[in-house]
């Protein structure tokens, strides 16, 4: 399969939200931060491989342990995705850590920061 084709798009949107219910609604992990988001998901166009982006709203501990809990519950998930997908093959998963949400959040707000300083200058 192209990377570039439609079909490879829309099965990785599906991968991507299946992957979102069954973390959020099956998994039982109770390292798994319950706000955990797939923000992207890469599939190999062989799709025997699966790269899950996935951002955590929480400490550095608790991104930590979330890595941890999604990494031994893998199998279930794949398991789980197999059974709603009907692909081919069901890609093995490795779970990544995302923080370009957090860092997104925070240059928003250093940006704001720097414009309300700017409006106060300006009145002065």
């Amino acid at each position: 399969m192209k990377k570039n084709s439609i079909k490879y798009s829309r099965m990785v949107g599906e991968v991507q939200r299946e992957l979102s219910k069954i973390i959020s609604f099956e998994v039982k992990d109770p390292r798994i931060h319950p706000m955990t988001s797939v923000v992207s998901v890469e599939v190999t166009p062989d799709l025997k491989y699966a790269k899950v982006f996935v951002s955590v709203l929480g400490s550095d501990q608790e991104k930590k342990d979330t890595q941890e809990g999604l990494k031994s519950a893998a199998s279930h998930i794949r398991t789980q995705l197999a059974r709603t997908l009907n692909l081919r093959n069901t890609p093995e998963l490795t779970f990544v850590i995302d923080d370009s949400i957090e860092y997104g959040v925070t240059m928003s707000k250093r940006i704001d920061d720097l414009a309300a300083q700017e409006m106060k200058e300006k009145e002065d």
